[in-house]
């Protein structure tokens, strides 16, 4: 498995983790958890599409960080 698999394959597995543990109701869309989950999900399949030159998905990834990040700062000023 190359690296960008192997980046690519965790990047995924954390965020369909994120949206199965939001669905059963273990995390909320608001938490903090489930915005981090998904900027490193996020992130690091971004990363990997970047390793592989894959440029809509570099963007489409780019756009998923800034907005889990975005959120997680709101959550983090709001408490």
């Amino acid at each position: 498995m190359s690296t960008s698999d192997f980046l690519a394959t965790a990047g995924v597995s954390i965020l369909l983790i994120a949206f199965l543990l939001q669905i059963l109701k273990v995390i909320r869309v608001e938490s903090n958890s489930y915005s981090l989950m998904n900027l490193v999900g996020a992130a690091l399949a971004g990363v990997s599409a970047w390793m592989i030159n894959f440029m809509p998905f570099v963007v489409l990834e780019s756009v998923w960080v800034l907005v889990s990040l975005f959120n997680l700062l709101k959550n983090i000023k709001s408490k």
